[in-house]
């Protein structure tokens, strides 16, 4: 990469995080609110973004996206990441989608879909989590695709925890269509258009009372043959690559919000003022501020890391582990740290850190918990160490 276009990503970087702090954060409460004001306040900010330059950076240039490499986007997700609504606002959200689907999608979904998700027209979720298999045990899928006669699929069951399924246009759906529960073989993944018959939204499933995650059904659903995205039976390795993008994506807006709560809490020690003098020189805060910086110093390579990596095409399943779980640890702790600082005001609807804490805990859970990556790396790492001992010179 040249020192040029170093420079230019380093410049919107800097455009990107005016705008969400200026633009973004201060809607932050009517985005969150139900009914139809979120919808609005949206588009606006989505209108601005455009006219600024600034929307669907890191997506393909000849769909009308910015065309900027993941390699080099990392920095601008941190800073788009910064509030929940920020990817939203600026059109990445749909990176994941318009990548999963270009890569693996038939030329219909191509030319029919992802024009109108680069542009913003057309919102997706995806939904893998079932209220008996969880999405760390796909193996266990029970919703089922039965191959139709005429040609076509039927697809039955159940899913839940689908982020932004109330609003999604399309939905990529795993389901089994072939073996039994338990098997390896036969997951496929569907792209299904929300308004098909026998879909419906079940309920919404607040998270520590936040919105935006849902339960959704399938009854009989029929989807085109041309829906199937990849080949039958390919769906561990179409959503392998998209978990590793994926968590990716997610630990470094994890990261950009750790930041946002430190420099709160930094703020708040300077500027509140006790009977004692200010906060700042109280030696039990400057240990929050300490801890709260050494978190951050120590994760943000590790996810950066993983970034490149997965831009590269590298494997980077060791180090995404390690990045979505220092991430979400890091994002915990330093809102827990900027609450402590506050006192009660940041347990109240005035400041963004409630908010910021229950993405923390929540996010110890989103992707695959702490545990599961926790034991996925240390296998992974032994069992290099084991074959690397074993390897005769």
């Amino acid at each position: 990469m040249t020192d040029h276009v170093v420079t230019d990503v380093e410049l919107l970087r800097k455009r990107v995080s005016a705008f969400v702090r200026e633009r973004v954060f201060p809607c932050e409460s009517r985005l969150d609110a139900g009914g139809p004001s979120p919808r609005e306040v949206r588009e606006e900010l989505r209108t601005e973004a455009r006219q600024a330059g600034l929307w669907a950076l890191p997506l393909p240039l000849e769909l009308g996206g910015g065309g900027i490499p993941l390699g080099a986007y990392a920095s601008i997700a941190e800073a788009e990441g910064a509030s929940d609504h920020g990817p939203a606002a600026l059109g990445s959200a749909s990176l994941l989608d318009v990548t999963m689907l270009r890569r693996h999608g038939s030329d219909r979904i191509r030319s029919t879909y992802l024009p109108g998700l680069v542009s913003g027209d057309l919102l997706t979720c995806y939904a893998m989590t079932e209220p008996d298999a969880p999405g760390t045990e796909p193996l266990l899928t029970a919703t089922r695709a039965e191959r139709l006669s005429g040609g076509g699929w039927s697809i039955s069951g159940h899913k839940w925890f689908v982020s932004n399924a109330g609003e999604a246009d399309l939905v990529t759906v795993l389901a089994r269509t072939g073996g039994e529960a338990g098997d390896r073989d036969g997951l496929s993944l569907f792209l299904v258009p929300t308004d098909s018959p026998g879909f419906r939204v079940v309920r919404e499933l607040p998270i520590l009372g936040a919105t935006g995650q849902y339960e959704i059904a399938f009854d009989h659903v029929r989807v085109e043959s041309d829906h199937l995205v990849g080949e039958a039976g390919s769906a561990l390795v179409v959503a392998g690559e998209r978990l590793q993008l994926g968590r990716t994506l997610r630990a470094l807006r994890w990261i950009g919000q750790a930041q946002r709560a430190f420099d709160l809490m930094c703020e708040r020690a300077v500027e509140r003022k006790g009977a004692r003098g200010p906060l700042a020189d109280r030696q039990l805060v400057q240990q929050h501020v300490f801890e709260a910086l050494l978190a951050l110093r120590t994760t943000r390579p590790l996810v950066y890391e993983a970034m490149a990596l997965v831009a590269e095409g590298r494997d980077a399943r060791v180090e995404v582990g390690l990045a979505k779980t220092a991430a979400a640890r890091t994002l915990q702790d330093v809102a827990d740290r900027a609450v402590q600082v506050f006192g009660a005001a940041g347990l109240g609807p005035d400041t963004p850190l409630p908010a910021l804490l229950r993405t923390g805990r929540t996010a110890r859970i989103l992707d695959g918990p702490d545990e599961q990556h926790v034991s996925a790396v240390a296998r992974r790492v032994l069992r290099s160490r084991r074959s690397a001992a074993i390897t005769p010179v």
